[in-house]
């Protein structure tokens, strides 16, 4: 019998952030994002979207922004087991650049109609890197509510987690600029790979899910 797996996307994306994945080892369920509330926290959020997890014992797996939920769960359910990639677990896995988003919030400043015509930008500071991966790498980022963004954002840089759960496995790639290698501790490492790994390194990830899934 097939594991049910469910999966968190990262910022603003659905589930094809996971498209180029084979997840025939399982049965996938993409968590769907809800509306977050006024001045809601990331801890707070998680929490809501927890409810769309029924097992207990659930295999999650959180991409990017959606590892930092994902993590957030686990805090709460040690039973869950919670797989990271290209995410961080704390805040101190953050760069300086980042963080410095708190003090100086440009995002706040940027209009929505701004924010969609700099999604090639982000696209290429995201890093994926075979044609068929750009197109829906950059379609995810188009896709993107700005709203929601600016929401997750401020979320994200206002967020003080300090613990790392025992029921999180952490896979990062060596050659992400948004949450650069050097500054989290991963437990699989992915030489030379970027943030949106699971897109251009789609077979090695897929390989490593099921490896961790199945033990």
């Amino acid at each position: 019998m097939k594991p049910t797996v469910y999966f968190i996307s990262g910022l603003g994306a659905n589930e094809k952030a996971f498209s180029f994945l084979d997840v025939s080892f399982c049965n996938p369920v993409f968590v769907q994002w809800i509306t977050p509330l006024p001045k809601e926290t990331l801890p707070e959020y998680a929490l809501r979207l927890k409810q769309q997890i029924t097992d207990p014992k659930a295999f999650v797996v959180g991409l990017s922004f959606g590892g930092m939920l994902a993590t957030e769960m686990a805090k709460q359910n040690p039973a869950q087991k919670t797989i990271l990639i290209s995410s961080n677990k704390t805040t101190e896995e953050f760069p300086k650049l980042l963080k410095l988003g708190k003090y100086i919030p440009v995002y706040k400043w940027i209009s929505d109609k701004r924010m969609k015509k700099s999604s090639p930008f982000v696209a290429l500071f995201l890093g994926a890197t075979g044609k068929a991966e750009k197109l829906v790498q950059l379609q995810i980022v188009k896709d993107t509510n700005p709203q929601f963004t600016k929401w997750a954002i401020e979320a994200i840089l206002h967020w003080k987690n300090m613990v790392t759960p025992n029921n999180i496995i952490h896979i990062h790639g060596t050659a992400d600029k948004l949450l650069p290698y050097s500054l989290v501790k991963a437990n699989y490492t992915i030489k030379g790979a970027t943030h949106l790994m699971i897109m251009d390194r789609a077979k090695e990830i897929s390989d490593l899910l099921k490896e961790i899934i199945h033990q």
